[in-house]
Protein backbone atom coordinates (compact mmCIF):
# COMPACT_ATOMS: atom_id res chain seq x y z
CA UNK A 1 0.00 0.00 0.00
CA UNK A 2 1.79 3.77 -0.95
CA UNK A 3 1.55 6.47 1.55
CA UNK A 4 0.66 8.47 -0.63
CA UNK A 5 -2.27 10.45 0.15
CA UNK A 6 -5.07 10.09 -3.02
CA UNK A 7 -4.91 13.08 -5.14
CA UNK A 8 -8.55 13.48 -5.09
CA UNK A 9 -8.53 14.28 -1.25
CA UNK A 10 -6.73 16.75 0.93
CA UNK A 11 -4.90 15.77 3.88
CA UNK A 12 -7.63 15.93 5.87
CA UNK A 13 -9.43 13.30 3.90
CA UNK A 14 -11.68 15.66 2.72
CA UNK A 15 -12.56 15.76 -1.40
CA UNK A 16 -11.51 18.50 -3.50
CA UNK A 17 -13.15 20.37 -5.17
CA UNK A 18 -12.19 18.98 -8.67
CA UNK A 19 -12.73 15.71 -7.61
CA UNK A 20 -16.44 16.08 -6.64
CA UNK A 21 -17.19 18.04 -9.83
CA UNK A 22 -15.60 14.97 -11.95
CA UNK A 23 -17.68 12.44 -9.93
CA UNK A 24 -21.03 14.59 -11.11
CA UNK A 25 -20.05 15.20 -14.13
CA UNK A 26 -19.00 11.29 -14.93
CA UNK A 27 -22.90 10.26 -13.08
CA UNK A 28 -24.41 13.24 -15.28
CA UNK A 29 -22.82 11.86 -18.34
CA UNK A 30 -23.57 7.81 -17.73
CA UNK A 31 -27.33 8.79 -16.86
CA UNK A 32 -27.74 10.56 -19.85
CA UNK A 33 -26.49 8.27 -22.26
CA UNK A 34 -28.58 5.75 -19.95
CA UNK A 35 -31.76 7.65 -20.63
CA UNK A 36 -31.17 8.06 -24.11
CA UNK A 37 -30.55 4.27 -25.14
CA UNK A 38 -33.53 3.25 -23.11
CA UNK A 39 -35.37 5.92 -25.56
CA UNK A 40 -34.20 4.12 -28.67
CA UNK A 41 -35.19 1.20 -27.47
CA UNK A 42 -38.40 -0.05 -28.14
CA UNK A 43 -39.37 -1.17 -24.39
CA UNK A 44 -38.48 2.73 -23.71
CA UNK A 45 -40.84 3.95 -26.94
CA UNK A 46 -43.60 1.59 -25.75
CA UNK A 47 -43.17 3.29 -22.20
CA UNK A 48 -43.36 7.05 -23.40
CA UNK A 49 -46.46 6.44 -25.38
CA UNK A 50 -47.94 4.68 -22.48
CA UNK A 51 -46.61 8.18 -20.57
CA UNK A 52 -48.12 10.23 -23.28
CA UNK A 53 -51.76 8.65 -23.56
CA UNK A 54 -51.76 8.54 -19.76
CA UNK A 55 -50.92 12.24 -19.99
CA UNK A 56 -54.11 13.49 -22.86
CA UNK A 57 -56.46 11.02 -20.50
CA UNK A 58 -55.46 13.50 -17.85
CA UNK A 59 -55.85 16.59 -19.26
CA UNK A 60 -58.96 15.32 -21.04
CA UNK A 61 -60.54 14.24 -17.39
CA UNK A 62 -59.33 17.43 -15.80
CA UNK A 63 -61.42 19.57 -18.99
CA UNK A 64 -64.45 17.32 -17.97
CA UNK A 65 -63.85 18.20 -14.12
CA UNK A 66 -63.79 21.68 -14.69
CA UNK A 67 -66.77 22.07 -17.40
CA UNK A 68 -68.65 20.36 -15.23
CA UNK A 69 -67.87 22.92 -12.31
CA UNK A 70 -68.36 26.00 -14.48
CA UNK A 71 -72.04 24.28 -15.13
CA UNK A 72 -72.88 24.01 -11.39
CA UNK A 73 -72.13 27.51 -10.96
Amino acid sequence: MSDRPDPGYTDGGVPTFESVREKIETRSGTAAGSAELDAESDEGRQLDEQFEARARAAAERLEEIRKSMREET
